[in-house]
C-alpha cells in the first residue's frame, strides 16, 4: 500500500472519528452550573476543548486504521464475505 494511500485512509478514519468522540465530555452551561452568554444555545458547549478532541480522534483514527490495514494484508475478510446476494437468492 503507496502511504499517500495510508494517509488518505488514516484521514478519512479521523474525520469518523473526530464525530464520534465530539460529544464526549462536552458539558452544557446549565450542567456546569455557569453563565450564558445572552443569545447562547441552551445545548452550547460550555467547556469544548479542541486539544482534547484532536487526542481522542487521533488516537481512535489510528486504531481503527490499524485493524483495517492487519484486515488488508491479512486478508481476513474478503469482499467475497461480504457478498450477500447468495444469501437473498439473487
Amino acid at each position: 500500500m503507496k502511504w499517500t494511500s495510508i494517509l488518505a485512509i488514516w484521514t478519512l478514519f479521523w474525520v469518523l472519528s473526530a464525530f464520534l468522540v465530539m460529544p464526549f465530555g462536552v458539558r452544557t452551561a446549565d450542567e456546569m452550573g455557569v453563565e450564558k452568554v445572552p443569545g447562547q444555545a441552551p445545548s452550547a458547549p460550555a467547556n469544548f476543548n479542541p486539544r482534547k478532541l484532536l487526542l481522542r480522534a487521533s488516537v481512535l483514527s489510528t486504531v481503527l486504521f490499524w485493524f483495517y490495514y492487519a484486515n488488508y494484508v491479512n486478508h481476513w475478510i474478503t469482499i467475497q464475505d461480504l457478498d450477500i446476494a447468495p444469501l437473498l437468492g439473487i
